[in-house]
């Protein structure tokens, strides 16, 4: 229970786009809130975006608003993320992330209890 593996990542010229996509095995998680995080080399972990656990509610860090969104398909255990119009400052290590509550949709790390391996995300200029 609990485990999430991430997927989609790859290298990709500015201007184009990446789906990436968490799949949780088993229905343990669909009731949880789900994050994106990206982490570049040298940098913090940084929030990407976050949505409740059926998806009515979603929330973006200011610097991806317009340009990803996040959706989930609970009855197929997965999480995505599409990213559009991308930027080589996108470039990041990117992980899925649940938390423990259904609603809250939360920004920083330490709110999550459960997180994917990660996926790289590579953006050329």
């Amino acid at each position: 229970q609990g485990r999430l593996v991430e997927s989609g990542g790859g290298l990709v010229q500015a201007g184009g786009s990446l789906r990436l996509t968490c799949s949780f095995p088993g229905s343990t998680l669909s009731a949880n809130a789900m994050g994106w995080f990206r982490q570049a080399p040298g940098k913090a972990r940084e929030f990407v975006a976050a949505i409740n656990w059926n998806g009515a509610t979603t929330h973006y860090t200011d610097s991806v608003r317009g340009r990803f969104t996040i959706d989930r398909d609970n009855a197929r255990n997965a999480l995505y993320l599409q990213m559009n119009s991308l930027k080589p400052e996108d470039t990041a290590a990117y992980y899925c992330a649940a938390s423990l509550s259904p609603s809250h949709l939360e920004s920083r790390p330490y709110e999550y209890y459960y997180w994917g391996q990660g996926t790289q995300v590579t953006v050329s200029s």
